[in-house]
This record gives structure tokens, C-alpha cells and sequence, in this order.
């Protein structure tokens, strides 16, 4: 078909006429509505992306107790297993600076705790009274923890089982 045919038959019916394959010998066009076509593209594009590995933040302070690192290990390693990147975060104030080994220290721990599941993407650096690491999710890490806990929950299940088992006895006695 000539390309005047093509653009014609496309006004008719009130579309665009759009070339697929120019390279092609001959050139191969498509009668569409090119504002919706690339609409939908775009639209695909944006779900194609989805979700990938957010950035969570973690604060610390050189002198946070035990029970709260722990805490805020405990939810690091939850945004870690859900795929998220973890930028842990200590806050110097005042005199802190003085002792900035300290905040190395805390932040070796919290990279020792969270070692399983994850890897250090950045290693700690001063930024002003910051100092902050970067934590990446360990796929397979993640996957042996997933894997466990799913054993884990099998087995207790099992064990819910046989404990279901011994009581109807007590219970028909009564």
C-alpha cells in the first residue's frame, strides 16, 4: 500500500498511522492511536520498576544501650528480608566527636549482627557529625533464614499436632 493509501485510511478512521519497522525493506507501519500507545508504554514501564529495594534509615547514637540497638537491629533486619536497603546512621552531639571510635565500634557490631543477611555496600564515613554505613540485602543470606523458619514452623506444627492428639482423651473423660 502506497503511504498516501496508508494515511488516509488512518484519517478515516481517526487514528495514527505509525511506522513499526522503518529498517524493514519495505517499511512496515501500524494504524493506531499513538497518545494511548505510549501512555500504556509508559504505564508498563512504571510497573515493570515496581518495588526494587527502597532505602530505610537506621539512627544510632555512639551511646545507645544494648536493648535499643538490638530494637533497631531487629528492624533493620526486617526492611533488610523484605529486600529494602538499610543506611545505618550515628549521630555525634557535642563532645561525642571527641570520642569517634565509639560510633566505629557500634557500627562494626551492628554490621556483625546483621552479617547473615546482608553486605556492606559502603563502609563507615564521616559526613559532618554523621557517620554512616550502607547495608545491602544477602539474597541467599535471606533465603537459607527463609528456608529455616520455614522448617521451623513445619515442625512446630507437628508438634501442635501431637499435642492435639493427647487431649481429646482428657476431654472424653470428662
Amino acid at each position: 500500500m502506497t503511504p498516501d493509501d496508508a494515511i488516509e485510511r488512518a484519517e478515516d478512521v481517526g487514528l495514527d498511522l505509525v511506522e513499526v519497522a522503518p529498517n524493514s525493506r519495505p517499511p512496515v507501519c501500524r494504524i493506531m492511536d499513538y497518545g494511548k500507545f505510549k501512555y500504556e508504554a509508559q504505564k508498563k514501564k512504571k510497573q515493570s520498576k515496581g518495588k526494587s529495594g527502597g532505602l530505610k534509615e537506621v539512627k544510632l547514637r555512639p551511646r545507645t544501650d544494648d536493648h535499643d540497638l538490638h530494637f533497631k537491629v531487629h528492624n533493620a533486619r526486617k526492611f533488610l528480608m523484605a529486600g529494602n536497603k538499610v543506611k545505618i546512621t550515628l549521630m555525634y552531639r557535642g563532645r561525642e566527636m571527641v570520642h569517634r571510635e565509639l560510633g566505629y565500634e557500634k557500627l562494626k557490631e551492628v554490621q556483625g549482627l546483621l552479617a547473615d543477611i546482608s553486605t556492606v555496600e559502603s563502609h563507615p564515613r564521616m559526613e559532618g557529625r554523621f557517620l554512616s554505613t550502607m547495608l545491602a540485602p544477602n539474597a541467599a543470606g535471606i533465603a537459607e533464614i527463609k528456608k529455616a523458619e520455614l522448617e521451623a514452623g513445619k515442625d512446630s506444627e507437628a508438634a501442635e499436632a501431637a499435642t492435639v492428639e493427647t487431649t481429646p482423651e482428657s476431654t472424653e473423660a470428662e
